[in-house]
């Protein structure tokens, strides 16, 4: 059955994959976005789609509009975007949790939190349960998004403990693919648009630090299968890749598949970066019947394919 969708953040890099899949599976998506990271490039392919509309709108102000279901995905996600305005980022998570909240229930509407495994911080127990409540420094550099987002989790489960509301959080670890922005300081995006410019590719700390890294398609499946469970499903429910890799082992990966001179250069650690970061999917194998199934050489092709005709 065709629904209305809201999406916020939906010009964003997840955001415009996710409207994608939306509109091919018939729905109407309301695209939200006040393009501090979003990027109209990233939903242009839709802007004549009669399925699809575009609202330019910040969501820590309150949205009056008529949907089905809500997805909430607005917050810069990489530490250069976030730590540029740390007070607006946690506003953001927080006031942006409680005007999307408020508009899921005088609807009525089923609600989805994009959540992180940021939550987890800088973890002593690997991989991360969903039951792990984590270990996160709330007065560090990366705070602003780690505890937004955690108190954006605390504001939905007292909603849907206190009004009943329908609602659905999924802790997303690191995701990768094309449509990342070009100059958001994560990982995959700096090896590749380094490699490209045959840059040194710039390793913060040793490079024995752990990541897992899921292809955006994997993760839209995993929204969408998360989005359809019923309501006594409310998560949170973790959404990566567990296979883990070194950063040493992803520079030289992109090296040898963009087959860049590129050498490797090592710079101080940023502070609280996590050293380890792995989910535990068995909550989303078992509810969700979800597994990842692109694997990182694989994603890493068709991302380099997209960085290939943007990067100069």
């Amino acid at each position: 059955m065709s629904k209305r969708i809201l999406v916020t953040g939906g010009a964003g890099f997840l955001g415009s994959h996710l409207c994608d899949r939306l509109i091919e599976d018939g729905h109407d998506v309301l695209c939200v976005d006040n393009f501090f990271t979003g990027s109209k490039d990233n939903i242009r392919h839709l802007l004549g789609n009669p399925r699809f509309e575009l609202m330019r709108h910040d969501v820590t102000f309150p949205l009056y509009v008529e949907v089905d279901e809500i997805f909430n995905l607005a917050c810069p996600a990489s530490p250069i975007h976030y730590q540029h305005d740390p007070v607006q980022t946690t506003k953001t998570s927080v006031h942006g949790a409680i005007n999307m909240l408020g508009l899921a229930k005088r609807l009525n509407a089923k609600i989805f939190q994009a959540s992180t495994s940021e939550v987890y911080g800088d973890p002593e127990v690997h991989p991360q349960p969903e039951e792990y409540w984590g270990r996160v420094n709330p007065i560090g550099i990366r705070s602003c998004y780690d505890e937004g987002k955690r108190c954006a989790e605390t504001l939905f489960f007292d909603y849907h403990r206190q009004h009943g509301l329908k609602i659905k959080v999924a802790r997303i670890f690191n995701t990768y693919g094309p449509r990342m922005h070009p100059n958001d300081g994560r990982v995959v995006s700096n090896f590749i648009v380094q490699a490209l410019r045959g840059q040194d590719i710039t390793i913060y700390g040793d490079g024995s630090q752990t990541r897992s890294f899921c292809y955006v398609d994997d993760l839209i499946r995993g929204f969408l299968a998360l989005m359809n469970t019923d309501a006594s499903v409310t998560g949170p429910i973790n959404l990566g890749n567990p296979n883990e890799f070194t950063i040493r082992q992803l520079a030289e990966m992109v090296i040898e598949l963009i087959g860049s001179k590129s050498k490797v250069i090592y710079m101080p650690l940023p502070g609280d970066d996590p050293k380890q970061r792995q989910p535990n999917i068995e909550k989303a194998r078992t509810v969700l019947d979800w597994v990842p199934s692109i694997q990182l050489e694989q994603g890493l092709i068709k991302t380099i394919e997209y960085f290939q005709k943007i990067v100069k």
